[in-house]
């Protein structure tokens, strides 16, 4: 017998494979038990520092603390691994953390399974106490009050632009902008039916059908055009209405029991949302990479020239800046501004006290890490049966 056919046979012996993967399997079960004791081990610390940190307001989530987390993390990472598998755990271990030490409350604009909702999880895994909101006002209104710690809003579409209710809420909320993330969005068309040629009315909000206006035009020509609160809202109108379709995430199929009728069918693939996640009170942390400030200047010329200027000469870079009308006053406007650096550091003092001299009014809404990226078109990291 040949040499390779000796190979062969041996490699298809009766049991060899088995035994084979009985003993990798018995292999990862006892790392697994290594995993789970040093998890208990990292979760009683957690525990030892909400103890330690009992009676203080303070809050829990802190980003710095985390994007240092996992930025060292991802840089020792060795693989195979990969580094988004390593930091979508961490993201979850990280959450678990913050919930031993005291539970959160996360407000977002639903119902369960809109895109904020999914961005929430996104930035803050899923052990917080998410608690759907029926608008984007009702979410600042409920960190306001502290009825929730955390929110997440919508800031801008890089397709659409600005959200407009949110710089319009920061106008009437005394809240901070605690941390950014940027998500991918993706959209998919899901109905009770299975033939796109049945639909005659499509519900999503405004945004999506404006994000996938072409597509519709293209394949539903004569569909009705409605919109609504949010993509779950959407969803949840198809009961009972064979002939209606909504724009949303994918996963709301799985969530709801509809067919997906197409995916994506975004008009541009390059569309991404960014969210702020924001708190009642500022986040205190000492190293500190954007500043995001509201503005009013006098009404005569040179007024936001003269505050821009102070800002170049500082070489401080301006990466948004948008004007909104002021509530109950006509013709006036406030301008919102993202400036990348820390305002508040010792070093801008005096520019921060010449800004507020050229300004009618200057307020911080915060500091915060440059956020992460993250694809909301990418499910969760599912066990793989090993």
């Amino acid at each position: 017998m040949a040499p390779e056919t000796t190979k062969n046979a041996a490699q298809n012996a009766p049991g060899t494979l088995e035994e084979a993967l009985l003993e990798l399997r018995n292999g990862i079960d006892a790392v697994d038990g290594q995993i789970l004791t040093l998890l208990n081990k990292r979760a009683g610390l957690s525990l030892e520092v909400g103890r330690r940190k009992a009676g203080r307001q303070s809050a829990v989530f802190k980003p710095f603390r985390e994007q240092e987390v996992l930025e060292r993390l991802a840089a020792k990472n060795p693989g195979p691994l990969p580094v988004p598998h390593l930091l979508a755990i961490y993201r979850e271990i990280l959450s678990s953390s913050r919930r031993l030490q005291r539970p959160e409350r996360v407000a977002y604009l639903g119902p369960e399974g809109t895109f904020s909702h999914f961005a929430a999880m996104a930035a803050l895994g899923h052990s917080p106490d998410f608690l759907p909101q029926t608008t984007i006002g009702d979410v600042f209104a409920a960190v306001a009050s502290r009825l929730a710690d955390l929110g997440i809003v919508p800031l801008e579409n890089s397709l659409q632009g600005t959200v407009g209710q949110s710089l319009d809420h920061f106008q009437r909320h005394e809240v901070f902008i605690q941390a950014e993330i940027s998500c991918r969005i993706s959209h998919a068309l899901l109905s009770t039916a299975t033939d796109l040629g049945a639909i005659e009315t499509v519900y999503s909000h405004p945004q999506p059908l404006a994000q996938c206006a072409t597509w519709l035009k293209t394949h539903l020509p004569k569909a009705r055009i409605i919109p609504t609160d949010s993509t779950a809202a959407a969803a949840l109108r198809l009961a009972g209405e064979p002939t209606a379709a909504s724009i949303g995430h994918v996963r709301l199929a799985a969530m709801h029991g509809l067919h997906i009728l197409a995916s994506p069918i975004e008009d541009l693939p390059d569309n991404w949302t960014r969210f702020f996640i924001i708190g009642p009170e500022d986040t205190k942390q000492q190293t500190r990479d954007k500043t995001s400030v509201l503005f009013t200047v006098p009404n005569k010329p040179g007024s936001l020239y003269q505050v821009l200027s102070h800002l170049a000469g500082e070489g401080i870079n301006l990466t948004k800046l948008e004007s909104r009308p002021i509530r109950g006053e006509k013709w006036q406007y406030v301008f919102f501004a993202d400036l990348q650096c820390d305002l508040t550091r010792e070093e801008y003092r005096k520019l921060l006290t010449t800004l507020m001299e050229q300004t009618l009014s200057l307020r911080i809404l915060g500091c915060y890490p440059v956020g992460r990226q993250v694809d909301l078109a990418d499910g969760d990291l599912e066990p793989t049966g090993d």
